[in-house]
């Protein structure tokens, strides 16, 4: 499997906000399948789906402790993510930095002129 092959199957994971919350959760430790389904409002059998999904992308691994299969999370897929994220970084950084400053700009701009008017107020009383 490519490189861009592995980041479509980790950015289709990570599209639903369940399975991130499992993610997160993993992120504490690693867990089985009942207690992952706990705070969901969902079966054991659809939280199993998430999780072959989050497996497909590498992104869960299943450990081996007697009769349990706890689940861990495997980073590596996700620094892939992060890497290819990074690359794009110096397009946005300076879209961002002129943004920061018209913000600032428009946010001192506009209490200089409400001072202002409070000034124009106070010298027509």
């Amino acid at each position: 499997m490519n490189r861009s092959q592995r980041l479509d199957l980790t950015f289709r994971a990570l599209a639903d906000p369940t399975r991130r919350a499992i993610l997160a959760r993993l992120a504490a430790g690693q867990a089985s399948v009942g207690e992952l389904a706990r705070p969901f409002s969902m079966s054991q059998p659809a939280i199993s789906k998430h999780l072959r999904v989050l497996e497909r992308a590498g992104l869960v691994s299943r450990a081996r402790d007697a009769q349990r299969r706890p689940r861990r999370i495997v980073a590596d897929p996700l620094a892939e993510a992060k890497e290819w994220i990074e690359t794009y970084r110096k397009f946005w950084e300076p879209s961002f930095q002129r943004l920061d400053a018209l913000l600032e700009e428009m946010q001192s701009g506009g209490k200089n002129r409400s001072r202002g008017r409070r000034r124009e107020r106070s010298s027509e009383k």
